[in-house]
């Protein structure tokens, strides 16, 4: 986890299984409620991806949208890519490339 520019971002690694949920829902929570008004969450490095990764990354999401923040995802696995393009998410959550990427101030904002 380190801070860049106007937003903190965390690294997740491996596996994100209900194991992983366990274990990262104190960290995400405390960053969600953080006074960084960008959270980003780098899955680069993930190697594995499932529901309890889906409920985690929903769960920052309302907890940053929910105090006025954004959260960002950068995902450029293919697999992990699918998963939210099959939950439906990939609109919700705009799943970048790069942390360059994820870290572009989108026009309107």
């Amino acid at each position: 986890m380190y801070g860049i520019d106007h937003a903190i971002v965390v690294e997740l690694h491996g596996e994100i299984d209900l194991v992983a949920y366990q274990r990262l829902f104190p960290l995400l929570d405390a960053v969600a409620a953080g006074p960084e008004e960008v959270v980003v969450i780098d899955l680069s490095e993930v190697d594995f991806f499932d529901c309890s990764g889906v409920s985690l990354l929903m769960r920052v999401h309302r907890r940053v949208t929910g105090r006025g923040g954004t959260l960002r995802i950068v995902c450029p696995q293919a697999l992990t890519l699918r998963i939210l393009r099959l939950t439906h998410l990939t609109d919700l959550l705009s799943p970048a490339p790069t942390l360059g990427a994820a870290l572009l101030v989108p026009e309107d904002e």
